[in-house]
């Protein structure tokens, strides 16, 4: 059992916080292949805080890559997440299995989601 852990881990990083450092440093350890979308949705989120005057875009930004790396740093959730996903991308939208693939795609969203704020 103590060989399967170690293959197979609950957590393969600690849940950053969520800082951009932490983030970027974190997204880096899980999907480094996603730090340039990161890195230019950083800078919109700058622009748009910038143009309207509001840290909400900052937010959502922070809220959205801590997310990510979430369901990146845990192995089973990560795996759940793209078999749904493959699903959804697959499947014809008349067949009833696509809206279970979507929905299965939003829970594992949720889930990591929730796990980030706390909810």
């Amino acid at each position: 059992m103590t060989a399967q852990h170690a293959e197979d881990p609950a957590e393969l990083i600690p849940r950053p916080e969520m800082t951009f450092p932490a983030l970027r440093a974190a997204l880096a350890r899980v999907a480094s292949s996603r730090l340039a979308e990161f890195q230019a949705d950083r800078d919109s989120a700058f622009t748009a805080a910038t143009q309207h005057s509001s840290f909400q875009p900052i937010r959502m930004f922070q809220l959205k890559w801590a997310t990510e790396i979430e369901i990146e740093r845990r192995p089973g959730l990560a795996a759940r997440y793209r078999a749904a996903l493959d699903g959804a991308n697959t499947l014809d939208r008349t067949d009833p299995r696509w809206r279970e693939a979507m929905d299965a795609c939003m829970a594992v969203r949720d889930e990591a989601r929730a796990a980030v704020t706390g909810d």
